[in-house]
């Protein structure tokens, strides 16, 4: 079982499954919304996720034909990243957990956007767009 919150822990949530899939993405959506070079997301099924409170804080922004994004209307805190059309799964933004998902980033996602002042220097695999766009 996992916990997590936005900063001001007016949303808090649950997940009774696993995390996985985990990215790092340098896409400029993701780098504006959080703020910072890259953000780090994980697949959660939405019948594993539980929302405990805070449904009324929950904005939404549909952010492209591909996705709704959530973030927390009182401090921000960006939550999920929900494709759309998809009833399986959502992007979870791995800051909000207050627990170890028992899972480590696999890739670094759309490095061709990625900051110029970031230098990647971990040894995880690399993808110029995502995959299946390229293969780099």
């Amino acid at each position: 079982m996992l916990t997590g919150s936005c900063l001001c822990q007016a949303v808090r949530y649950q997940i009774d499954g696993p995390v996985d899939d985990v990215s790092h993405c340098h896409c400029s959506q993701c780098r504006k919304a959080h703020g910072a070079a890259f953000a780090s997301y994980g697949h959660v099924r939405y019948a594993h996720f539980r929302l405990l409170s805070g449904a009324e804080a929950v904005a939404r922004y549909q952010a492209s034909p591909q996705a709704t994004r959530t973030f927390c209307r009182h401090c921000g805190s960006n939550l999920q990243w929900c494709p759309t059309g998809n009833a399986e799964y959502f992007a979870l933004a791995l800051g909000t957990l207050d627990d170890d998902p028992g899972v480590r980033p696999q890739r670094h996602l759309f490095v061709a956007s990625k900051a110029p002042w970031y230098a990647i220097e971990d040894r995880l695999a690399q993808f110029a767009e995502y995959p299946g766009a390229d293969q780099a």
